[in-house]
């Protein structure tokens, strides 16, 4: 390009293939962060903590909430708090690096160029991950993003933040937490009855649907396809052979385990209580 004669913008390409898999303790801190906030603060952010996978995945588990300071030109950060929760969290999962940072709020702002640039120098290519705690459009979206330099020649010229793809996995019992997040209102968060129907219900409907998928099958209405005849056929076959004798034994003892928890709890709870009371009394003795 230079026998040209030709000058010639460049953007940095190490970035643009990069992805994120969170996992959704990280979105629960972060709204637990959101929560407990100053009150003059507008949004919260902190340390994204993890470590990158051999494919390349940058895998988000964890986080901590970093104390800042930000006005309309500047940011500032307690880098000795950011250190030692740091140093404190590497103590208990030693594997676990900072991979990038998070904030509150919808998208990238003004100062995110500011506090991205000092990640920047802790991790190479941090992750920014932004969660809309203000639900502006009616549930908390969350966006990935990194920065991708522009250059000029040699000379770089400014950063450009780019949304990469983003992959929640979670479990059924953190479902049920994340679809009460979600909403910009619940009238309750559910109980452990009303978790296990929503669950049965969505089971349900997974089922009717692989039904559907046979049938269509079966009469020739859609082609058939081995990689979902194969995993039809392990899911099936995973599925243990029990009479409905043992079923109910199996179920009956589960209940009488979770009711034993809930006594012992309870117990814990009434001896506490007057554990204090007593020691209030001898206190005023």
């Amino acid at each position: 390009m230079a026998s040209s004669g030709q000058t010639v913008l460049q953007f940095s390409s190490s970035s643009t293939s990069v992805s994120a898999r969170v996992h959704p303790l990280v979105i629960f801190n972060i709204c637990d962060f959101y929560v407990r906030r100053a009150d003059q603060a507008e949004r919260v952010i902190g340390t994204l903590l993890g470590s990158v996978l051999p494919d390349g995945t940058v895998d988000i588990r964890n986080s901590y909430a970093v104390p800042h300071n930000e006005s309309s030109d500047q940011v500032a950060l307690d880098i000795d708090y950011h250190h030692n929760m740091l140093l404190s969290h590497q103590k208990v999962n030693p594997k676990e690096v900072i991979v990038g940072w998070f904030s509150t709020g919808f998208g990238v702002t003004g100062g995110s160029a500011l506090i991205h640039e000092f990640y920047a120098r802790e991790v190479s290519n941090p992750v920014h991950l932004t969660v809309d705690t203000g639900f502006k459009n009616g549930e908390a979206a969350i966006k990935g993003f990194v920065s991708i330099n522009l250059s000029l020649g040699d000379q770089q010229l400014a950063a450009q933040f780019q949304e990469i793809p983003l992959d929640l996995r979670m479990v059924e019992a953190e479902r049920v937490g994340f679809d009460v997040l979600k909403p910009t209102t619940v009238d309750k968060i559910p109980n452990d009855l009303e978790g296990m129907e929503a669950s049965m219900e969505r089971l349900l409907a997974l089922i009717d649907d692989v039904y559907k998928y046979v049938d269509d099958v079966v009469e020739g209405r859609v082609a058939p396809d081995n990689d979902i005849g194969q995993f039809l056929s392990d899911t099936v076959a995973s599925i243990p052979k029990l009479s409905p004798h043992e079923f109910d034994k199996l179920v009956n003892d589960s209940l009488q385990d979770q009711l034993l928890l809930l006594y012992l709890s309870s117990i814990t709870r009434t001896q506490l209580s007057l554990a204090e009371k007593l020691n209030t009394a001898a206190q005023i003795l």
